[in-house]
């Protein structure tokens, strides 16, 4: 069962979230999810993870869910990102690592992002690593004008009768249930960000990055980056940064949302094993 917390960040935008609290936990993680989706669609992540030992807080980010609601009071308007733009969302991120810090004093904190929470945490992460006991990256990509897909992010698995959304799983489940969900949308990044915002998308790994362990899953037909894009992103931690620990995983035919599709049990064992690995005395 999750608790529902706010925090209302340095523009007095209130983002809303959920805390999975865990019986004797030994660490938590930040869980950020990606453009046109929302916390809700973690629920099953988080029940895994709590269940291994792990709190886990999964905030609905500026534009999203009850966050994005509450900003705008419309749902045809969600996706943007209000007041400070993408500076102030990637700030967000800090302002809930000490939120996380105070309430879990001498827990480490592991920061999860998926898609655009995954580029957003790079951003982050390139000055702020040190906060974090280790960084996750699911469905992420190297954030380069040739290494992320701007296009059309389903082009690959259009068909007679697609439905827009095969993208994002094998399983039509996850097709149906996006598309019934009012919360969830189709983003267009640039349209709902604005030129300035969307270029600060774009950028390295620091060269100055503390070190940290990193993990970058995928599934091998992703969409948004695919394996060469992260595999570039992991060598760029690697030479340009200098990190020591960072693993890369590839599922065989899977799409970009790896915490929904058919093999997802395995996904989510394997992040826990890695965690697990991070906490050991």
């Amino acid at each position: 069962m999750s608790t529902e917390k706010t925090l209302v960040d340095s523009y007095g935008v209130t983002l809303f979230m959920d805390y999975y609290p865990a019986k004797n936990p030994r660490g938590v993680v930040l869980l950020l999810h990606g453009i046109g989706e929302h916390a809700g669609r973690y629920s099953h992540v988080a029940a895994a993870l709590t269940s291994g030992g792990f709190a886990t807080y999964i905030p609905d980010q500026r534009g999203s869910g009850r966050t994005g609601m509450k900003q705008f009071g419309d749902v045809t308007k969600l996706g943007r990102l209000g007041a400070g733009g993408f500076s102030a969302a990637v700030n967000n991120i800090l302002e809930l690592t000490h939120m996380i810090r105070a309430e879990h004093p001498r827990l480490p904190i592991f920061l999860l992002g998926h898609s655009m929470g995954s580029l957003m945490g790079q951003v982050a992460a390139n000055a702020h690593a040190s906060e974090y006991a280790g960084l996750i990256w699911s469905g992420s990509a190297s954030r380069t004008p040739s290494r992320m897909n701007a296009g059309d992010l389903n082009k690959k698995f259009a068909a007679p009768g697609a439905t827009g959304h095969e993208w994002l799983s094998r399983d039509p489940k996850v097709w149906a249930d996006f598309a019934a969900d009012p919360w969830c949308f189709d983003a267009k990044v640039l349209a709902l960000y604005g030129v300035v915002d969307g270029l600060k998308l774009y950028g390295r790994p620091s060269k100055n990055m503390a070190q940290t362990p990193i993990l970058m899953f995928l599934g091998s037909d992703d969409s948004v980056g695919g394996e060469k894009s992260v595999l570039f992103l992991a060598e760029d931690y690697i030479s340009r940064s200098g990190q020591n620990d960072v693993t890369v995983t590839v599922y065989p035919e899977g799409r970009h949302e790896m915490f929904n599709e058919t093999n997802k049990e395995q996904v989510i064992d394997d992040l826990l094993s890695w965690l697990t690995e991070r906490v050991k005395d």
